[in-house]
This record gives C-alpha cells, sequence and structure tokens, in this order.
C-alpha cells in the first residue's frame, strides 16, 4: 500500500507525498500519526474529521460528512456514502475491505428520484439518517450498513453482514448474515474491559 504519512511541525501540517484525489490540509481535523492511502478520496475534505493514530487504506471513499475517532482502520475499497447524511465511528474500531456504508438511499417500496445528477429542488423521496459505529467494534468484509444503523460498542459483524437502521443490537454481541442473526454474546469481553482500564488510568 503506498501511503501518506501526516506530521505536526511547528503547528504546521507537512504532507509527505502527495494525496491524487483531494487536499489533505482542507480535512476539518486531522490528529496526530494519521496514515492515509494516496488513493484514498474523500470529496469534501472540509467536512471531515480524523483522530490520532487512524489508519485509511488506499482506494477508500468517502463522499459525505464524517468523524472518524482514535485509533480505527478503514480498509481498503470502503465506500462511505450519504449525500447530507453523517458517519461516525468511535474509538478503536475497524471497518474491513470492501465494506459499503450508506447514510442516504433510494427508496425502493416508494417511487424515489434522489440522484445526486438531478437538481435538488426536482428531486424527492429516499431516505437520509446518519450512521454511528461505536467503540471497539468489529465489521467484517463487505458487509452493508444502511441509513439509520447504530453499531454498539464492542459488536462484530461477519463478513457480508448487513446492518439496517431498525436492527435492535446489544453491544458485545456477534451478528452475521443478511438478517443480522446474533449469534449471542462474544467471548473475552474482559479483555476489552482491562484494556479500557488501563488507558482510563494512563490519562
Amino acid at each position: 500500500m503506498t501511503n501518506i504519512k501526516l506530521v505536526n511541525h511547528s503547528s504546521v501540517l507537512i504532507q509527505e507525498g502527495n494525496n491524487i484525489f483531494f487536499d489533505i490540509l482542507k480535512l476539518k481535523h486531522l490528529g496526530k500519526n494519521v496514515i492515509i492511502g494516496k488513493t484514498v478520496r474523500i470529496r469534501q475534505p472540509e467536512k471531515v474529521s480524523i483522530g490520532d493514530d487512524t489508519i485509511i487504506d488506499d482506494f477508500t471513499y468517502i463522499s459525505c460528512a464524517a468523524e472518524i475517532g482514535n485509533n480505527c482502520h478503514i480498509a481498503s475499497n470502503v465506500s462511505i456514502s450519504g449525500g447530507k447524511g453523517k458517519f461516525t465511528m468511535g474509538d478503536y474500531s475497524t471497518i474491513s475491505n470492501g465494506c459499503s456504508i450508506h447514510c442516504a438511499s433510494s427508496d425502493y417500496r416508494e417511487c424515489s428520484l434522489d440522484l445526486p445528477s438531478i437538481p435538488e429542488e426536482e428531486q424527492f423521496g429516499g431516505e437520509v439518517a446518519n450512521i454511528s459505529v461505536s467503540d471497539y467494534v468489529t465489521v467484517g468484509a463487505h458487509s452493508c450498513l444502511l441509513p439509520g444503523a447504530q453499531l454498539p460498542e464492542g459488536t462484530a459483524y461477519g463478513a457480508y453482514t448487513m446492518i439496517k437502521g431498525n436492527n435492535k443490537l446489544s453491544p458485545y454481541h456477534l451478528y452475521v448474515g443478511h438478517a443480522c442473526r446474533d449469534l449471542g454474546e462474544r467471548e473475552k469481553i474482559h479483555l476489552i474491559e482491562e484494556f479500557k482500564s488501563k488507558k482510563e488510568k494512563e490519562k
């Protein structure tokens, strides 16, 4: 993977290399020790905040407002879209490669005309709702998050899982499949609790 690593120098952000698709200096906020793949595309960088020690791999695309926490990993070929919607990601969470996250979607039962290629005053229908991924969440490869999805702390999602806004999800549970089936509580939750306690003492 070809990366850009950003470092602080006299309170001025210095680029070590050049991103092809957007101006990193226009990001709303950029934390320390962030690595962003050279081919990452962020269409509205002024609406995107990225926390400390976070990595975003090549060929990821972000077109909506986003707030990404500390120590996160967004793997390659992830798409985060949503027009007027916003994507929020907590600390120590990961989105595996090939995932698609949609803060906005057309309506399929009712007719809608909400394409970005149509003037806003002529658009109708569709759904827009913010998506939130809490701390310590793992989203498996090629999973799909639909408008309004709220992923609680410590949850994990197997590859190809679909998460909808109306799913009732419990912290530290494992979910799989198109129906987002609950496989029960994850094992070794105490390891996360010990890690959290350690981090609190370091503050």
